[in-house]
């Protein structure tokens, strides 16, 4: 390997695991993402450590915490004294290039406020270029493209989700998108990347590709809409556990972008509209899958895949249905269980080897610094995953993945804050999963959850009441202080 390898960090919005590697992913044709994990390395046990897509991805390229970082919602700023991915990469001389969005809020600290950059949470993370914008509140680009190619665009952004139906009938969730696959957002991202690298060449290059897909609007084009038959989904999970905070989560609508015309009502939705909507989302993946695959193929087309260190992720999950929800303003494992590959320069040997061991989204960033001969900062809360990825796992390695979740607005109170009284800084959980068990802490006063995830991989039902689960119970409380004692700000703490 070259000392300078190139770059290409991968993130697939709100993308759970399974539906890569487990049941859902059984029902889609994936053969691009087969063919990398067959050079790669998977894990297996790998775990965004907060939600939604802002606080998620603050975690993923500051390798912090939401403690630390504090961006515990989308639009909450990243304080400046905050280092990152990408300003820590342009010290081995790297000018990382972002297509598409990180959706960082600015620290309004030192800015007017009448800046502009204080009304989107969709801003750019320091140390980034902003190669091609694609962010998904505010697009611009990929409008623009549509217009060039002679589409008449809805007056109104929401209507690009409208699924075209035939002349007279009300659109239906699997109608195809009004524009063609090849100029859907996923094709013109992907073909704006190969554009840019194209003409970098010449040297060593990073790029951060976020694509949006498979994010809702549920909406693809075909063929990808109609690609996936729902016959042989897997049923979502139905039976939810006994405890006041999913008594919240059904108070009022929610997910209302979950497709077009929907009333956010989701108990309400029938079996039928559960399995159409994983058709549509398993499609708009099967559609990415088709795109990073054109990525793959320019690697080896330009002799660049030997000294290319590839990492696809996830920001977040997304429940899908399960336990009646969908979205990512939950505690269970499909808002947390993402995938993680990594073909890395280095670690040759054992590629197409699954690893067990929790990782955690902080680790990401860690990594591409290990990778590029950098230090990582002491502040910073994952770890390289080397060891990993060369075939061992330390002593002292994590058993545990830890999350965090909010699920407060201060501009409006939430359904959470309105059932249970809290404020805006009490409306929150922390999750502690290890292989066996997992514990989830709730803020404000609120009773725990406890699942034994052997005899309960599903996550039904809470037994933290249960007498002869109170030493786990205890021991995981213990656990989950000492991880928060253990990893608050380091940034000074090591300086004396």
């Amino acid at each position: 390997m070259a000392s300078r390898p190139n770059i290409l960090l991968v993130t697939i919005d709100q993308i759970r695991a399974d539906a890569v590697r487990g049941a859902l992913a059984d029902a889609v044709p994936l053969p691009n993402l087969r063919r990398f994990a067959a050079s790669a390395v998977t894990f297996e046990n790998h775990f965004s450590v907060t939600a939604p897509c802002g606080p998620a991805r603050a975690s993923l390229l500051t390798g912090l915490y939401a403690m630390n970082h504090r961006v515990v919602r989308n639009g909450a700023p990243l304080a400046d004294h905050h280092t990152n991915l990408a300003l820590e990469a342009r010290k081995a001389g790297y000018e990382p290039l972002l297509f598409g969005y990180t959706d960082t809020q600015v620290d309004p600290t030192d800015r007017d406020p009448s800046d502009p950059d204080l009304q989107t949470y969709e801003g750019v993370l320091p140390g980034f270029r902003e190669v091609l914008e694609m962010r998904f509140d505010s697009p611009r680009a990929w409008p623009a493209h549509l217009a060039a190619k002679g589409y008449d665009l809805p007056a109104d952004l929401k209507d690009y989700a409208r699924p075209l139906a035939p002349s007279g009938v009300e659109p239906a969730i699997r109608d195809r998108a009004f524009y063609a696959a090849e100029h859907s957002d996923t094709a013109f991202l992907t073909d704006e990347v190969l554009k840019a690298l194209h003409v970098r060449q010449d040297r060593p290059w990073f790029a951060h590709v976020t694509y949006i897909r498979p994010h809702p609007p549920l909406v693809a084009p075909a063929p990808f809409n109609r690609l996936v038959d729902r016959a042989v989904i897997t049923s979502a999970v139905s039976n939810t556990p006994d405890h006041p905070f999913f008594d919240a989560w059904f108070s009022a609508p929610s997910q209302l972008g979950l497709y077009w015309g929907f009333d956010g009502r989701c108990a309400a939705m029938s079996e039928e509209t559960v399995r159409d909507l994983r058709a549509v989302y398993l499609g708009l993946l099967a559609e990415v899958d088709h795109h990073f695959g054109r990525l793959l193929d320019w690697l080896d087309s330009r002799d660049q895949a030997a000294n290319t260190l590839v990492l696809l992720t996830g920001d977040h999950g997304e429940m899908l249905g399960d336990h009646g929800q969908w979205g990512k303003d939950s505690i269970f494992d499909p808002v947390f269980h993402v995938p993680l590959m990594i073909r890395h320069p280095r670690f040759e040997t054992g590629r197409g080897r699954s690893v067990r061991a929790i990782s955690e989204s902080v680790d990401v960033a860690p990594t591409i610094l290990s990778a590029i001969g950098l230090k990582v900062p002491p502040q910073m809360d994952g770890r390289p995953l080397d060891p990993l990825l060369g075939g061992d796992c330390p002593q002292d390695w994590r058993t545990a993945a830890f999350a965090e979740i909010d699920f407060a607005n201060p501009r409006a109170r939430t359904r959470f804050e309105k059932a249970f009284g809290l404020t805006a800084h009490e409306a929150n959980a922390a999750v502690l999963r290890e292989a066996d068990w997992k514990l989830v802490h709730f803020n404000g006063g609120l009773p725990p959850l406890l699942f034994d995830l052997k005899a309960d991989p599903e996550e039904a039902r809470n037994v933290a009441g249960d007498v002869r689960c109170q030493g786990e119970l205890i021991r995981l409380q213990s656990a989950m202080l000492d991880r928060r004692m253990n990893r608050g700000d380091r940034r000074l703490t090591g300086w004396s």
